[in-house]
């Protein structure tokens, strides 16, 4: 029990660290170009990591590997965190955090659909009505048009809608691999930063940063990237039952409304609203277990 306490401490851990990620990666894209954000973030991960692993055994880990398994480990990083965070952080600026965290939120059900297809597990007539439902969400915060005034409402929303997408099929991919998850994030994040820098270069006209913002992407690339998605991914290996963990997931959108509402000001839109209803309806009535 003692071992089961462990894997809920890093599961509910990585659930309150993300419900600030919405409110604070919107505040600082407002300022700050998106593919900037995310090379210096995505880096400070990467780096935080490494720095864990060398004072935990050395590097000895790293030796376990072939360059076979660092390719996959790249291209799993460049599906399930560059493409994700670059869709996800695009979304952001077009919508409010509270859209964007709410559409984002429907990788849980990508989960299903692509274990399905890959690994062979069935969806019941009780999981696709919940996926039905929590889809029919997505149809009313995109045609609702309440509270979609920032930016392109519907390439946000496809932004977002194809980032839980990349997420979904990432996590399921990686199920099927034995890694260590601290090697898969720093081979992830790395790949992401070295992904980002580019872009930002190519495409962007960078900005100085003041410390504040220095203090915000560190957060965000320490805590929320590196410590939250670690923490996470060691819950789910550790779990007896992986659905109970996988369930705490579902309280993000609503912790990071209430941070949305307090940091940023925003109110929640009656379509808002009535999407997380739908979407968070949907997800229980797909992990309701018949006795």
């Amino acid at each position: 029990m003692q071992g089961q306490g462990r894997v809920y401490f890093y599961a509910v851990s990585a659930v309150v660290i993300w419900s600030t990620t919405a409110a604070l990666v919107k505040s600082l894209l407002s300022t700050i170009p998106t593919y900037e954000a995310l090379f210096l973030s995505s880096f400070a991960a990467s780096l935080f990591l490494v720095g864990m692993q060398l004072v935990r055994d050395g590097g000895r880990v790293f030796r376990t590997y072939d360059i076979r398994s660092y390719a996959a480990m790249v291209g799993l990083g460049f599906l399930g965190l560059f493409l994700y965070s670059g869709l996800y952080y695009y979304g952001l600026t077009q919508l409010t955090s509270q859209e964007a965290c709410i559409l984002n939120f429907l990788w849980p059900m990508m989960i299903v659909i692509f274990a399905a297809l890959l690994l062979g597990e069935r969806i019941t007539v009780r999981i696709a009505a919940a996926l039905l439902l929590s889809f029919s969400g997505v149809v009313v915060l995109t045609l609702g048009g309440e509270g979609i005034a920032e930016g392109n409402g519907l390439f946000g929303a496809a932004a977002c809608i194809l980032a839980a997408l990349c997420y979904g099929l990432f996590c399921v991919l990686n199920k099927r691999r034995n890694i260590d998850q601290t090697v898969m994030m720093i081979m992830a994040w790395g790949t992401t930063a070295f992904c980002s820098l580019p872009v930002t270069l190519l495409t962007e006209v960078w900005v100085t940063l003041s410390w504040t913002q220095w203090l915000g992407l560190l957060w965000l690339g320490v805590f929320i990237d590196a410590v939250g998605y670690l923490w996470w991914a060691m819950a789910l290996q550790g779990a007896r039952n992986s659905a109970m963990v996988a369930n705490l997931a579902y309280f993000v959108p609503l912790l990071s409304l209430v941070v949305s509402a307090i940091t940023l000001g925003e109110e929640m839109s009656s379509a808002a609203f009535l999407a997380l209803v739908l979407i968070m309806g949907g997800i229980l009535l797909q992990n309701v277990r018949r006795r």
